[in-house]
């Protein structure tokens, strides 16, 4: 083989975990190297899109994420002050694109170790907690880094490095990347509750438009039982955090959006700043990003951890090649060319489209922007092509497109 280094992996989380897992599966030897001493819990993302469950599907991943998912095959967008319905989408009116016409609520914390314990089945895999990556460089014929742990740095070889360490990555820094947007005024209240909202007439995801305050909710497995079900509305952001995050502030946001004869009972309370930003490239000689590293989004849409899915298997297939020299390196560009574009195409233009549309507040354009919606779900072309849009099958496609 033309190559013998591993391929190094910074961070555990489900883009790191992919791609790791993808590789080893190959048998490519790989190390994954993480800052946490264990496998994170992250309370933001839990909807996994059809093209998601489908590159899952041959490790096992799948098959153990429907055991304990809950399978959305329809959602709603509503209007909070009008109390009404703006659109409602069957997802499985797209059974002959996929074999998952369907989301599938899973939290992020719960897919983790299960791609673990499937990469530890594989013998060329490897993990390393406590294990930070701090710096990394391309050394023209392999990869050297140095990662921190509690006995200090040590001196790290590879034939490539993925970047999947997140928001702040050393991977994109030492690349020279500029990592383009803006971050939202607002933050974000993420509150989980016992309640069940399904009475009530919402979905298991539901969007709710209002300029003052949008509501997202979805229902979550969580200690099944009892399900969980997760509230996302805006906190302002020059409120003390702890002041957002008091009980009886979430407790009465709750009863202003949904009046109940009880309080609430509430099982987990976040609030954090949100980002819309891409990496002005994703490869520069050996050293990739991928997921968070490389872009991210308001949740609206639940795309970010999709696309970070998406990013770790395109990236495996073209590393994947290229270490067992089946392929020359100007492959990997060709992992930029096709997951960059959709970010900006698909991903931020999506995502930041349903944060304006729950947010609107110009009366006129708010009606334009509702009477489209339902346009667009009462015309049986239109709503397909949406839900194409919405569930990532489009953004897959056009990114095997491009060559």
């Amino acid at each position: 083989m033309a190559e013998r280094d591993p391929i190094i992996i910074a961070g555990a989380g489900p883009a790191g975990l992919s791609a790791a897992l993808a590789l080893s599966d190959r048998g490519i030897p790989v190390c994954v190297f993480e800052a946490e001493p264990g496998l994170t819990v992250d309370l933001r993302a839990g909807t996994y899109h059809p093209p998601t469950l489908q590159m899952l599907a041959p490790y096992g991943v799948t098959e153990r994420m429907l055991v304990e998912g809950i399978k959305v095959r329809k959602w709603q967008i509503r209007d909070r002050q009008a109390g009404a319905v703006l659109a409602e989408w069957d997802l499985g009116r797209l059974k002959d694109e996929t074999p998952h016409p369907y989301r599938l609520h899973l939290e992020q914390h719960k897919l983790t170790p299960i791609l673990l314990d499937e990469a530890r089945k594989r013998s060329a895999f490897s993990i390393r907690f406590d294990a930070k990556l701090v710096a990394v460089r391309d050394a023209g014929d392999h990869v050297a880094a140095e990662i921190e742990t509690a006995g200090g740095r040590e001196p790290v070889r590879g034939s490539y490095v993925l970047g999947c360490e997140g928001y702040r990555s050393v991977v994109r820094d030492a690349m020279g990347a500029a990592f383009n947007g803006f971050t939202w005024p607002e933050m974000f209240l993420i509150t989980s509750t016992t309640h069940d909202f399904e009475p009530e007439g919402y979905t298991y995801a539901t969007y709710i438009a209002d300029p003052d305050e949008w509501v997202m909710l979805f229902k979550m497995p969580g200690m099944n039982p009892p399900a969980l079900w997760r509230i996302a509305m805006p906190a302002d952001p020059d409120r003390p955090r702890e002041e957002t995050l008091g009980r009886d502030v979430v407790q009465r946001r709750l009863q202003q959006f949904s009046p109940q004869s009880r309080s609430y009972e509430i099982v987990h309370c976040n609030a954090y700043r949100v980002h819309q930003r891409v990496a002005e490239k994703f490869r520069r000689g050996r050293l990739l990003i991928a997921g968070d590293a490389a872009h991210v989004n308001n949740p609206l849409g639940g795309m970010g951890l999709n696309g970070a899915v998406h990013d770790a298997m395109n990236a495996a297939d073209k590393l994947a090649a290229v270490w067992r020299g089946e392929a020359d390196q100007s492959l990997l560009d060709r992992y930029e060319r096709q997951r960059l574009p959709v970010q900006h195409e698909y991903v931020q233009q999506i995502s930041t489209r349903n944060k304006k549309l729950v947010e609107e507040r110009d009366p006129a354009v708010r009606k334009e922007r509702q009477d489209e919606l339902r346009r667009q779900a009462t015309d049986p072309k239109q709503a397909f092509a949406y839900m194409m849009d919405s569930s990532m099958i489009s953004s897959i496609r056009r990114a095997n497109a491009i060559l």
